[in-house]
C-alpha cells in the first residue's frame, strides 16, 4: 500500500476573493504535500477566476483548473460534478487512487489537516478484510472563529449541539453530523455516491448516508478547520440552544399544524436514497427510510411524530 498517496483537494468557488487567498495558502503551507487542487468556479462576478489562475501560474503543479463554463450549479451539484470530473480524469491529474477531499472558499486548514485525515484513511483501509475496498468517510471537528479570525467556539460540534456519536445510517438519514469542508472520501464511496441526487439537500450529506450504508463514517475529534462565520456563508454556524419545555414555542413546536420545511426536505431526500439503493440494503436500512419518507406530510405535528419515531432507530 502506497503510503504518501496523491489526493485531490475539490474546491468549488464562488464570489470567494476575500477569503479565498487565505485558504489557499493553508493548503500551500500544508504538512503533506502530494496533492492537486483541482477547482471549478461556480458562476462568480467578482475577481475569484482572476485569483485563481494567479495561484495556477505560479504553483503549476498544485492547481488544475476547470475550464470556465459561467454556470451557477449551487454547492451540491458542484461539488458533484467536480467528484465525477476527478474521476473521469483520474489518470491525467496522476492519481493512483482517487482519494479526495473538500474544501471551502473562506476556511483556514490546519497545517496536518491532510496528513492525519489521510494516515486515517490509509489505517481504516488496511484493517478491511475483503477483496473488494468498502466506501469510507473521514471528517473532523472545527473551530468556529469570527470574520477577523477571533475564536468563537473551541467545538463546531458542541457549538451547533451536533450528537456526533448518531452516524449510523438509521441516524444519518434524519440528521446529518458531517461538516463537508472536512470531508474526506476514497474513490470506491465516491463511484457509489455519484452522481449526487438533485433530490439530495447537500453532497456532504449524501456521501455520509452511503458511507454509513455500505462502509465507514470516521469521525477525528481534533479540530483540523477553523470555520469563518460571516454573512456570506451559505449555511453558517449557528448556537445550539436546548429547548425548553415549559416554553411556549416548545409545544408549538411538537403540536404545531405547520409543516416544517427541513423536515420535508429529509423526507424527499430519504425517498430518493430508497429508491436508488433499496434493493442493496437490509430491512431495517429499509424501514427507516420508510418511517423518514412519511415526513413529506405537510401537516406539522404529523411530521413530528415520524420523525420521533425515525430517532429511535
Amino acid at each position: 500500500m502506497i503510503t504518501d498517496p496523491k489526493i485531490a483537494i475539490l474546491l468549488s468557488t464562488y464570489n470567494g476573493t476575500k477569503y479565498l487567498e487565505e485558504q489557499l495558502d493553508s493548503i500551500l503551507n500544508q504538512t503533506y504535500s502530494n496533492y492537486v487542487i483541482v477547482a471549478r468556479d461556480d458562476g462568480s462576478y467578482d475577481d475569484t477566476i482572476q485569483l485563481l489562475n494567479k495561484y495556477a501560474k505560479k504553483f503549476t503543479d498544485k492547481f488544475h483548473l476547470l475550464e470556465q463554463d459561467l454556470l451557477n450549479l449551487g454547492a451540491s451539484d458542484s461539488f458533484s460534478y467536480l467528484i465525477e470530473y476527478v474521476l473521469e480524469n483520474k489518470q491525467s491529474l496522476g492519481l493512483e487512487s482517487a482519494y479526495m477531499m473538500f474544501c471551502d472558499q473562506d476556511d483556514i486548514w490546519s497545517l496536518e489537516k491532510i496528513h492525519k485525515q489521510i494516515d486515517e484513511m490509509l489505517k481504516v483501509e488496511k484493517q478491511q478484510t475483503g477483496t473488494k475496498p468498502i466506501p469510507v468517510l473521514i471528517h473532523s471537528n472545527l473551530r468556529v472563529v469570527s470574520e477577523e479570525k477571533s475564536l468563537i467556539a473551541e467545538s463546531f460540534v458542541h457549538y451547533q449541539g451536533l450528537e456526533i456519536e448518531r452516524n449510523r445510517f438509521t441516524n444519518l438519514v434524519i440528521s446529518n453530523v458531517v461538516t463537508g469542508c472536512t470531508a474526506f472520501i476514497n474513490e470506491a464511496l465516491a463511484r457509489k455516491a455519484v452522481p449526487v441526487s438533485k433530490k439530495a439537500i447537500m453532497h456532504d450529506w449524501w456521501l455520509a448516508l452511503v458511507a454509513a450504508a455500505f462502509g465507514k463514517v470516521i469521525f477525528l475529534a481534533k479540530p483540523l478547520v477553523r470555520y469563518r462565520q460571516h454573512d456570506s456563508n451559505t449555511i453558517g454556524a449557528k448556537e445550539f440552544v436546548k429547548p425548553v419545555p415549559n416554553s411556549r414555542s416548545f409545544w408549538e413546536k411538537v403540536f404545531g399544524r405547520k409543516p416544517n420545511e427541513h423536515l420535508y426536505e429529509v423526507a424527499r431526500q430519504a425517498k430518493e436514497f430508497q429508491r436508488r439503493f433499496g434493493s442493496e440494503l437490509g430491512f431495517k436500512e429499509n424501514l427507516g427510510l420508510k418511517i423518514s419518507a412519511c415526513m413529506s406530510a405537510r401537516v406539522g405535528i404529523i411530521q413530528r411524530v415520524f420523525y420521533r419515531i425515525a430517532r429511535r432507530f
